[in-house]
């Protein structure tokens, strides 16, 4: 008898393959920018380095804690941190949308960070 625990180790085994994918990517990108690559593990602390590495102000972090204020906020914060490594607004929306694509082309692709 089948008892379909197949599809679903399958699928944890994806999860965990991507979550594993998106925390090393963000753990480049940290250290690409001059900051502690582990800082990504911490929750809050992760947003703060962030917020810095974008150049927002760390009072931020509580807007990004208020509910639809933090969406707009995010974009904002999520397209400064683009353009600090030289890409564009679109990409900076990418970041919010498509996280798990966009973070790994900023850590493996050729973008640097500038202050």
């Amino acid at each position: 008898m089948d008892d379909g625990s197949g599809g679903s180790i399958i699928g944890t085994l994806i999860y965990l393959a991507l979550v594993i994918l998106v925390i090393v990517a963000t753990w480049k990108v940290f250290e690409k920018a001059g900051q502690p690559g582990w800082a990504c593990l911490i929750p809050f602390y992760n947003i703060y380095i962030f917020l810095v590495i974008a150049g927002k102000p760390a009072w931020w972090l509580v807007l990004l804690l208020i509910p639809v204020v933090n969406i707009i906020f995010a974009v904002i914060a999520c397209i400064a941190f683009a353009k600090k490594f030289g890409k564009d607004a679109l990409f900076g929306v990418g970041l919010v949308l498509l996280g798990i694509v966009f973070f790994p082309i900023l850590a493996w692709g050729d973008a640097t960070y500038s202050a």
